[in-house]
């Protein structure tokens, strides 16, 4: 038997998931033929979700996600952080490197959560809460790498120095997990990633995925 569900909710769901997949902003006649609604229904959606400041409309009327989205969106991170920790601590004993999982925050990446290592002598000091551009760093472009062929394994991605001098970075990103755009990696004092770590980290990022799935 189908459990009984709200058609306005869903629409108003729908809304704000259309509105997240652009960076423009979409009009009322785009957001009407998108639903496949008439105008009416839809300024009413828009009206309820800016009273709850999850959609905003600029001057020239495009309905953008509102900043309420955001106060939610800091709610997701330690659930996240919750599921990803035993993949993290398992690659980071196992490799024997500080190990993150990075999310994507507007044009940045931002690790959510960190594990370091507890045998080694030394290793890199990453913190939770560090941020950077996502064109920068293994975590970011492992991120871009998925989003550049979605439909294939995008694999991992190595670097070298471009966070931190003499700092290296392998990182592959989540795949198939709806809403959440992120990647898992390490990073460790070398010239060069040895070789097993791609493998490694690939099965890190499947592991976490699972478990936000």
């Amino acid at each position: 038997m189908t459990a009984e569900t709200s058609q306005t909710l869903d629409r108003g769901l729908r809304v704000l998931k259309l509105l997240a997949d652009t960076d423009h902003g979409l009009t009322v006649t785009e957001l009407s033929t998108k639903l496949g609604v008439n105008r009416t229904v839809v300024y009413r959606l828009l009206a309820t979700l800016e009273q709850h400041a999850l959609v905003r409309r600029d001057l020239g009327g495009r309905a953008r996600v509102g900043l309420g989205v955001l106060r939610l969106g800091r709610q997701v991170h330690p659930l996240v952080r919750e599921a990803a920790l035993p993949a993290l601590r398992s690659l980071a004993e196992d490799i024997g490197a500080t190990a993150h999982l990075t999310l994507v925050d507007g044009s940045e990446a931002l690790a959510v959560a960190v594990v370091e290592p507890t045998w080694t002598d030394y290793h890199v000091a990453y913190r939770a809460g560090f941020r950077h551009p996502l064109d920068r760093g293994a975590a970011g472009k492992a991120i871009l790498s998925a989003r550049q062929s979605p439909s294939s394994d995008p694999g991992y991605t190595l670097t070298h120095g471009e966070l931190e001098a003499g700092a290296s970075g392998a990182a592959a990103p989540l795949v198939g997990v709806t809403g959440v755009e992120g990647s898992v990696g390490v990073v460790m004092l070398a010239d060069a990633v040895p070789e097993r770590v791609g493998a490694r980290v690939m099965e890190a990022a499947r592991e976490v995925a699972e478990a936000l799935r």
